[in-house]
């Protein structure tokens, strides 16, 4: 265990303390605190809730999440009264994780809290603008906004130099060398804009430390006014911190390989945290992801990172004081601007257009940037579940008269499509649609309900029913996940066949096997089998795709392509080596089928990587891993691609995967017959990862990786076979 400390979590530890610093100060001058008051929080955060906290590799403290609310509160109860409000706030936290019920903060809308998080953004950089204009900020957002064109025509040159540099090494630390990368872009702009400010001409406003950690540290008074108003300041700041911390928590879960979340006991730590910053005067703690995953980044393997590295924080504000008074206000600034804008994330915007949720989204942020967070998060709720409501009653029925256009002899055919939650609500509409079918006519029914209650049940049975008794045909295909069993009746003999099958199957196979077959069947089969019956359906694909044979893997699914359209070929790991049955596919896919495009997939917790990485496989596994030797040289020659995925928030094995997707991409473009066509233009070869936790596909280049966007991005070339 000492070996891994000091190995691992001691770099890393010095690692996430130099992200910590510029921050912790920048949100405490944000908030409207003491900047020790920061300090505190990220010292008190770090420890405690390393010890006593349910996350392995969370790292806690000040965070801008909760800057709005501070500056809010500071302002109406004072300073002192404001470190009660965060130490009685602990104390819910910890009686909310002692009643076991910290999983349900996570039934909040995603989308709410990304909103919530934007117009934080949003607010923070408006106020802060202002200082680095040369100005004030002013007390509140709508007043900030009409107040920036004055701010623009006079501005503070000194203060907009300073601060601009901070905006610009922030903003372009990316693209540095992945070595430099290694100290936090935020901790040299602020180094290289203090220097700077000591330049001879240049005078600025710099931080003022009216007195050390050491002294700051003091009880807290209690808050004057109303009950009312004390009692909802101290469910805001717990509510706002258990929920972030927990969605931060899960989301660090998703960057490792190590043990879970306790969330109960992570709340226990949080409010444990919160009750010792509030008392020693620091500001409400949560758990941050942006040093959380510079921990995971920087290779942490236990939660003895996050603890030294507020011991490097108690450190350094203990001996080094008067560092913290070089630095200016303004590239405090800057550095605020840019977290500010980096809390507007672009994917959560596209995620909810892509999700319908865009609506709830914008009023959300416009509500926490022009009201207060507490309102806009209650007004973003509200809204979120009406729509939530709204579309769990709401069904779609069409019914579609398909005789002229099928120009079939017989009976008149009708198709009718019920999606969606179909209850009581819809019989209105479910009786009209059922009633536009003829007498005597072949009806199919397509059933894809979410929620099918019992009164719509009884209705499509008697109908159907009705229907039969009458010699009417119907057929029922069940596609969604609430299923009727009456609908899988059939004339009596073909029943009683398909059944006695089915048991026959359940005796040699597992019954969700068997089960399954049922499904297909009785679900699937008859789509399917539309779609073979067309002149369509032909082995004609555009696309070979090379994926893993994790069972995991679902290459119809993810590419979205129908029978005939992809040529698919896996193996473990993915590999384009000298095995005879990938050498034959390529050849046979180039050659004879003329595809249009090749890619390969990798994917995320790949065991194969996993082996490959840790020499771990045995016998023909190892033999076979042998084929990705070249990818895993890559990867400890730090290939640019690695620093691309890590950039992406991958880690250990999964950005070895990303390595192996694009050294099997030049495996694959090497191949003789595909050189050829390369050459000619008439094929591509692409590299894909998919993240299986998020269920997100990556484009993956020769350095670069990049999600994609399904609506823009098409990996198919638009040159016709």
């Amino acid at each position: 265990m000492l070996h891994k400390i000091f190995r691992y979590d001691v770099p890393a530890s010095l690692v996430v303390f130099l992200v910590a610093l510029p921050l912790s100060i920048g949100i405490a001058v944000a908030s409207g605190a003491p900047v020790v008051a920061g300090l505190i929080a990220a010292i008190v955060g770090g420890i405690v809730c390393a010890l006593v906290g349910g996350s392995p590799l969370q790292v806690s403290g000040p965070a801008a999440g909760l800057t709005v609310v501070v500056a809010e509160l500071v302002a109406q109860f004072g300073w002192k009264a404001t470190c009660a409000i965060t130490a009685a706030a602990g104390v819910v936290q910890i009686l909310l994780g002692l009643s076991r019920i910290a999983r349900a903060a996570l039934a909040i809308a995603p989308i709410v809290v990304h909103a919530m998080l934007a117009g934080i953004g949003i607010t923070i950089a408006l106020q802060q603008v202002h200082v680095l204009l040369g100005g004030g900020p002013r007390s509140n957002a709508w007043e900030n906004l009409t107040a920036l064109p004055g701010q623009l025509a006079h501005p503070g040159w000194t203060e907009v130099l300073i601060g601009g540099m901070v905006i610009a090494v922030m903003l372009s630390w990316r693209y540095v060398p992945a070595a430099a990368r290694a100290v936090p872009g935020a901790l040299v702009a602020v180094v290289l804009a203090t220097a700077v400010s000591y330049v001879p001409g240049l005078a600025t406003d710099r931080i003022n430390l009216d007195e050390s950690v050491i002294d700051a540290i003091g009880l807290p008074e209690m808050p004057q006014g109303s009950w009312g108003a004390i009692a909802l300041a101290v469910l805001t700041v717990a509510l706002i911190a258990s929920v972030e911390s927990l969605l931060s928590a899960s989301a660090v879960d998703k960057m490792h390989d190590g043990p879970r979340t306790d969330f109960n006991r992570e709340l226990v730590g949080q409010g444990t945290a919160n009750v010792s910053s509030g008392l020693l005067g620091g500001l409400p703690v949560t758990g941050v992801i942006v040093r959380s995953t510079a921990n995971v980044g920087a290779g942490a393997k236990t939660r003895a990172s996050a603890a030294l590295h507020g011991v490097w924080l108690l450190l350094f504000s203990v001996l080094l004081v008067n560092v913290v008074e070089m630095i200016p206000m303004a590239a405090l600034a800057g550095l605020l601007i840019v977290i500010g804008i980096q809390l507007v994330k672009l994917a959560h915007i596209d995620l909810a257009r892509r999700t319908g949720e865009l609506l709830i989204y914008a009023v959300t942020l416009v509500c926490v940037v022009f009201l207060n967070l507490l309102e806009g998060v209650l007004i973003g709720l509200v809204l979120a579940i009406t729509i939530a409501a709204w579309r769990i009653v709401r069904v779609s029925i069409v019914t579609e008269d398909l005789t002229a256009r099928i120009g079939a002899d017989g009976p008149p055919r009708w198709h009718v499509a019920i999606t969606g939650s179909c209850s009581f609500l819809a019989l209105p509409r479910l009786t009209a649609a059922l009633a536009e079918i003829p007498d005597g006519a072949e009806v199919s029914i397509d059933l894809n309900v979410d929620y099918l209650d019992h009164a719509a049940l009884e209705t499509l049975q008697e109908w159907i029913k009705q229907r039969r008794g009458h010699g009417g045909e119907v057929t029922v295909t069940e596609t969604g996940t609430a299923r009727m069993e009456f609908a899988h009746s059939r004339v009596p003999r073909r029943d009683t066949e398909g059944r006695r099958v089915i048991s026959a199957l359940r005796t040699i196979w597992p019954p969700h096997f068997a089960g399954g077959v049922d499904r297909f069947s009785n679900g699937l089969a008859p789509l399917l089998r539309a779609r073979m019956e067309s002149a369509g359906a032909q082995h004609d694909p555009h696309t070979m795709l090379i994926s893993c044979a994790d069972a995991r893997i679902l290459p119809n699914l993810i590419t979205d392509s129908a029978p005939g359209e992809m040529l698919n070929v896996r193996n473990v790991g993915n590999l384009v080596g000298a095995d005879l049955s990938v050498e034959s596919a390529l050849s046979y896919a180039v050659d004879r089928l003329s595809v249009r495009t090749i890619a390969i997939c990798g994917h995320s917790g790949c065991d194969a990587m996993h082996d490959l990485m840790h020499e771990d496989a045995d016998g023909a596994v190892e033999k076979w891993l042998g084929h990705g030797a070249e990818a895993l040289a890559a990867f400890r020659a730090y290939h640019p691609v690695a620093a691309a995925a890590a950039e992406a928030g991958f880690t250990g094995a999964d950005q070895l995967s990303v390595v192996n997707v694009a050294i099997q991409v030049q495996a694959a473009q090497r191949h003789p017959l595909v050189a050829q066509n390369l050459a000619a233009g008439t094929v591509t070869v692409v590299g894909l990862f998919l993240d299986l936790p998020t269920a997100r596909l990556y484009l993956v280049g020769a350095d670069s990786v990049t999600a994609i966007d399904q609506d823009v991005v098409s990996v198919t070339p638009a040159t016709p076979k």
